[in-house]
């Protein structure tokens, strides 16, 4: 009866006030942390096992290289070395797996539960950092990220360390999180160079939004981070001038304006915030303090991070809303503390976003990768050529087919399956021509079969950036070559059924299996080699 009375009460208390109810013991917030990082781990591991796509697959092959070496394969991938290094400790003791390797990104989206709880609580209040929590417990960005093998949630981890660091050393003046805020920042660029973005988001806004006092301390952070990450300077450099993210174009004002929606898992939720989160926000503002002055640094250090990572992306096209992980710790306490102060609306707002949040799962159908290597394995023997028309499938083709297959692209010979050299890699596509690739394949001893994979094209809007345009051009030559040269005899053609499989995969593969013909020794039915 008391346990009814108590609840009723509760009910009662959250229809009549507003999301300060969250304000209790520090016992009940600990057990509701725990409660809240339990219903994460569960909604986090319902596709733990889930098939990898072709990031996936770059990322175990790279992290399969030795812990000296992955710095200079990074050379030809252009990400910071952070990630890799972990993965490459990670699996050295639980395995590559796809549940073993999703597990490490799920044990960094589990700890943004109680870092959310942490970075909300010193300035603000239980209630804030109660209600930042739910919201890293139930995100769809990181429960789709916390199953995938990539570094988005490190970064998003790190990105709490960072806010929470930055309150303590620049707000609070706890000097002794200098170091902390300094390393951390060194970090989260050293997962993901969009770290960057935010760690200029942070200077501009200690500059703007900080007092005068506050600065030099920025300065001396701005400093230690510099030394720390000076090293990888020369390797960023590299990068810079021969890497990139050819696959994207520049990305339009919309999607600028709705940049936060990516970590707030859509237009639904960022609306909500916008509305009623700001009316909060700008209610602590105007209420003056340390807490205003936070909400200034970390509203300034946000937008900022987003606007250098848009204006760079307008010269240099690396846009995708998947990199702004390295704000999620800023923008979700940002949503906390405006969903909390402005009151009986905020509640509403909040659970709002909870229910929108509600219909979201992940589905194991990132790629078919995995499903068209075990069917095409069987026609295939030891040492036999795999020849794919989309260069960077090769890594996640090398994982499910496996060490026994020579691995020949468009771009040539691939000496190291398990990586992709994106080193001018769209020049080098540009002048490619399919004689060189023939000329191998008519090295294979007649009845000896290879198998060619191509993508699936469908959809044009995957397909538009200036690298997947050349490798739609050049896949449609590369095969249409090989059918032309009646060397080769194509034998069978293995496709996914999606229909039947109920899946929708991303970029779908589909394998041509050719044979070298004994009766015929020359080129062929058509000049189709250029």
């Amino acid at each position: 009866m008391l346990k009814v009375t108590s609840v009723r009460a509760l009910a009662t208390r959250v229809g009549a006030e507003n999301l300060g109810v969250l304000e209790t013991s520090g016992l009940q917030a600990a057990l509701l942390i725990a409660a809240l990082l339990a219903l994460s781990v569960v909604l986090r591991t319902m596709a733990l096992g889930g098939s990898f796509w072709i990031d996936e697959g770059i990322s175990v092959g790279i992290a399969h290289h030795s812990l000296s070496a992955i710095p200079n394969v990074l050379h030809q991938d252009g990400a910071p070395p952070l990630y890799y290094l972990l993965l490459h400790l990670w699996m050295g003791v639980f395995g590559d797996s796809e549940r073993a390797t999703h597990a490490l990104s799920l044990l960094f989206s589990s700890a943004c539960v109680p870092l959310a709880y942490w970075v909300g609580r010193p300035l603000f209040s239980r209630a804030v950092g109660l209600v930042a929590a739910t919201l890293a417990a139930l995100d769809p960005y990181l429960t789709y990220y916390g199953q995938e093998t990539r570094m988005y949630t490190l970064a998003a981890c790190l990105s709490f360390v960072v806010t929470g660091a930055t309150i303590r050393a620049i707000i609070l003046r706890r000097r002794r999180w200098l170091p902390v805020l300094a390393l951390s920042i060194d970090l989260v660029a050293l997962t993901h160079n969009w770290g960057l973005f935010l760690a200029i988001g942070l200077g501009v806004a200690t500059v703007v939004a900080a007092r005068d006092r506050l600065r030099w301390d920025g300065v001396l952070v701005a400093i230690g981070a510099g030394v720390i990450y000076a090293p990888w300077i020369p390797t960023l450099l590299k990068q810079a001038a021969h890497t990139g993210a050819p696959w994207t174009t520049s990305p339009n004002l919309h999607a600028l304006v709705l940049a936060p929606g990516a970590v707030l898992a859509g237009d639904g939720p960022l609306m909500a915030f916008a509305v009623a989160g700001c009316i909060g926000l700008a209610a602590v503002v105007r209420g003056g303090g340390p807490q205003a002055t936070t909400v200034r640094l970390l509203a300034v250090a946000t937008a900022v991070a987003i606007l250098v990572a848009w204006t760079g992306s307008q010269f240099t096209p690396a846009w995708t809303g998947r990199y702004l992980g390295v704000v999620a710790g800023p923008l979700l306490l940002l949503a906390a503390v405006g969903f909390v102060k402005v009151g009986r609306p905020g509640l509403i707002s909040f659970i709002l976003v909870l229910f929108l949040w509600g219909g979201f799962s992940v589905k194991d159908e990132k790629s078919n990768a995995k499903a068209l290597a075990r069917a095409v394995a069987p026609v295939l023997r030891p040492g036999d050529l795999i020849l794919t028309t989309h260069p960077e499938q090769t890594p996640v083709l090398r994982y499910y087919f496996g060490p026994d297959y020579r691995y020949l692209t468009t771009l040539g010979p691939v000496a190291d399956p398990r990586v992709m050299d994106w080193r001018d890699a769209l020049k080098r596509l540009r002048v490619a021509t399919p004689a060189a690739d023939l000329a191998l394949l008519a090295q294979i001893p007649a009845g000896q079969r290879f198998a060619v994979i191509t993508p699936v094209f469908r959809d044009y809007h995957a397909w538009d950036a200036p690298w997947t345009k050349l490798v739609y051009t050049t896949s449609n030559r590369w095969l249409n070559a090989i059918a032309a040269d009646r060397r080769f005899e194509r034998v069978t053609v293995v496709r996914s059924d999606e229909i039947a499989l109920k899946k929708n995969y991303w970029k779908p593969l589909q394998a041509f299996i050719f044979v070298r013909s004994s009766s015929i020794r020359g080129a062929a039915r058509g000049n189709t080699s250029r």
